[in-house]
């Protein structure tokens, strides 16, 4: 006893050389490190006022070139409307007035078309075709001279002319012409009505114009003499994502146009983001549709009164820095720019300088540590190294490292132990559970034969006709393509927290609550087999495609008490579950074959996870060994589809008739079940028992099984 205190009261004890070689790395590194932070801070404080400043330069600067884009368009509109036979809806056969209209669109490639309503109903539009989307021209049904759509409904004077449609070509001559519309009115449209109530506004939307297939806006103005009406341009924002695209800063910055819906109105990547949305309608995309988490908090704090130029940062840490600023002629539309760049690409030559600084005080502070210290480091990093394998081997993570070599030999043998370690560790949980090889890893516990009684949830699994598809194929490929099978249901079954117990010839057996304890493992030994159903699927299209025979598996699920431990020999043991549960999971997965079915569980099962999953009744078996007959169900999906509800409450009213011990009323139930469902196994083998009642003296009690 004296000898224990005296040992834990030696204080600890360290080398003169040490102690002073640890002090002087300690005054080097505190100084280094200090000047190296006061560079650092002061030159970051520099570059974010820089960003700051140059971003809201680029922003206002773009901001201006959009506007002058559409004061071009406000321009081009008050001069339609100052001429005199706009003013006096002088618009039929008007070859001077198209002419000039036509010059407006040339010189404008944003506006798709310009057009003219008036209080009496008469209209005037031209459109340039080749603005629109392919399918408008194919929809007009005119050859490829056709440049321009004039849409003329004049209904001024008493013998007015009908409406028509003229095309004409790109030096204005007329190559088409056909009737209507007859049922357009201008004065019914967004934009001529709101010309009226908000003359300070230019702008109408936005929305997705039906001729392009691409979000815009319509600029109008009332006229101010002459007649009452209403000229007006659809303005195409997508002509603007060429401009967009060069206001960005960087190869991962970008430049969009947004509203204070908070919906993007022009991007340079407006087609992909307007495809991403399901089922849009005339829906424009969200700013979530940038995938800049950090974007939306910055421009809500812009909006309330914060600085133009915003500082955020993405889910991985990358800072962005951005500016936002209106859209002067937008008016009441509420169109702002933004323009956003991560600010370690904005700045890359300062931040690289940045950088070098810091590598260069630092590098300073490294050169100032003795040979002995680098050396000593070296090992330490070695060991440290082996520590952290062997920690991981021990709490079981056994993915590939590579062997540590060092030039110390000790180190050198060492790390050839860990990495072989790690290689046989990692093949026995090739044979053993792996929970189970954690547990013996993790307690440092041995393997002992014995086993306790706990509830399971047992699965077997079969493939149907497995001898008769595989016999006389190649034994290689038979071995490859069983393997493919087994990892598959394998890799579902441990996904939902299952032990493989073995694979016997083309079954399986898992069990579920052993060794790790799983409150839930009726419900997950469920959906594990549902999954199962669907990968087994999965593979069979792939054997399909292969030219190998598919794998139809048939399951049994059974939950109840069984011994569960390891059994064999101290040379040769496995662990594995014993009893009356696993037996009736087998016979289920037999019984498969005579219903019809794919999945069997028994009545223990199902009182387990009732409402969690689609249930319907088969059967009353009496198992060898089992005192009281067993209900069976077949275990159909997620208990949430309408029609397989249906299905279930239609057969269980089939199967009531059934159980009623009347023959006669069954095989009539079961005959209209099949009428709706001729393929259904269950109905086709009750429907058959049946039938041999009726023909024969009652052998057995109905539904029971000997």
């Amino acid at each position: 006893m004296t000898i224990k205190r005296s040992a834990e009261r030696r204080p600890l004890r360290i080398g003169f050389r040490t102690s002073i070689v640890t002090l002087f790395v300690a005054v080097v590194l505190l100084v280094g490190l200090t000047l190296v932070y006061l560079s650092f801070s002061r030159v970051s404080l520099i570059t974010l006022t820089a960003a700051s400043t140059f971003i809201d330069k680029v922003a206002q600067l773009g901001a201006d070139r959009i506007d002058s884009k559409f004061r071009n368009v406000r321009d081009s509109l008050e001069i339609l409307a100052g001429l005199p036979s706009i003013q006096s809806a002088e618009i039929d056969d008007n070859s001077r007035l198209y002419s000039l209209m036509a010059s407006m669109l040339r010189n404008n490639p944003q506006i798709f078309n310009l057009y003219v309503g008036y209080e009496d109903g008469s209209f005037l539009e031209m459109d340039v075709i080749d603005r629109a989307k392919p399918a408008f021209r194919a929809g007009l049904g005119v050859d490829e001279d056709a440049a321009f759509c004039v849409v003329i409904i004049s209904r001024t004077g008493n013998a007015s002319p009908s409406p028509a449609t003229i095309f004409l070509s790109d030096n204005l001559i007329q190559v088409a012409e056909t009737k209507g519309p007859t049922t357009y009115d201008p004065r019914q449209r967004p934009w001529y009505v709101e010309a009226f109530k908000d003359e300070k506004t230019l702008l109408t939307g936005p929305y997705v114009f039906f001729a392009t297939g691409q979000p815009g806006y319509t600029l109008r103005t009332a006229l101010k003499e002459g007649r009452r009406g209403v000229v007006a341009a659809d303005l195409l924002l997508n002509r603007l994502e060429v401009m967009l695209d060069e206001q960005r800063l960087g190869h991962s910055g970008v430049a969009f146009l947004f509203n204070d819906s908070a919906r993007i109105v022009a991007h340079p990547e407006m087609s992909r983001l307007m495809e991403e949305i399901p089922e849009r309608g005339n829906e424009l995309p969200s700013m979530s549709a940038i995938r800049l988490p950090g974007l939306s908090q910055a421009v809500e704090t812009w909006r309330k009164g914060g600085v133009s130029q915003q500082f955020f940062a993405d889910d991985a840490g990358r800072t962005y820095v951005a500016a936002f600023h209106g859209i002067e002629t937008g008016g009441n539309a509420g169109i702002k720019l933004a323009v956003i760049a991560p600010l370690d690409e904005f700045f890359a030559k300062i931040i690289s300088e940045r950088r070098g600084l810091f590598a260069l005080a630092l590098g300073f502070v490294l050169g100032m540590l003795p040979l002995a210290i680098w050396l000593g480091s070296m090992l330490a990093r070695s060991l440290r190294s082996l520590a952290q394998q062997t920690d991981e081997i021990q709490h079981f993570m056994l993915a590939d490292r590579p062997r540590l070599h060092s030039v110390i030999d000790e180190i050198n043998e060492l790390g050839r132990s860990v990495f072989a370690t790690r290689t046989v560790i990692r093949n026995f949980a090739s044979f053993v559970p792996r929970p189970i090889v954690r547990q013996l890893i993790e307690s440092g516990a041995s393997i002992e034969l014995g086993g306790t009684r706990r509830e399971v949830t047992v699965l077997f699994t079969d493939v149907a006709d497995f001898t008769a598809k595989t016999e006389r194929a190649d034994p290689s490929e038979v071995m490859i393509f069983t393997s493919r099978y087994f990892a598959a249901l394998s890799e579902v079954i441990m996904k939902y927290h299952g032990t493989i117990d073995k694979f016997i010839g083309d079954a399986v057996m898992a069990f579920w609550n052993a060794p790790d304890d799983d409150p839930h493992h009726v419900v997950h030994a469920c959906e594990a087999v549902l999954a199962c159903v669907k990968r087994n699927n999965e593979l069979n299209e792939q054997f399909r495609d292969a030219g190998w025979p598919t794998y139809g598996t048939r399951f049994g699920l059974h939950a109840g008490d069984a011994v569960v431990g390891n059994v064999g020999s101290s040379d040769r043991m496995n662990y594995t579950a014993l009893g009356a549960t696993v037996n009736l999971a087998a016979r289920l997965e037999g019984l498969n074959k005579n219903y019809g079915t794919q999945v069997l569980v028994s009545a223990a099962v199902k009182e387990r996870v009732e409402g969690r999953f689609a249930f319907r009744s088969i059967d009353e078996i009496k198992p060898k060994g089992f005192a009281e007959a067993v209900r069976i169900f077949e275990l159909r999906c997620e208990a949430d589809g309408a029609s397989e509800h249906a299905f279930c409450q239609r057969w269980e009213t089939v199967y009531a008739a059934i159980r009623q011990d009347q023959p006669a009323v069954a095989l009539v139930g079961v005959t209209d079940f099949l009428a709706q469902y001729p393929g259904d196994g269950v109905a086709q083998y009750h429907a058959e028992r049946l039938r041999v009642e009726l023909q024969a003296p009652r052998r057995v009690a109905s539904g029971a099984m000997q």
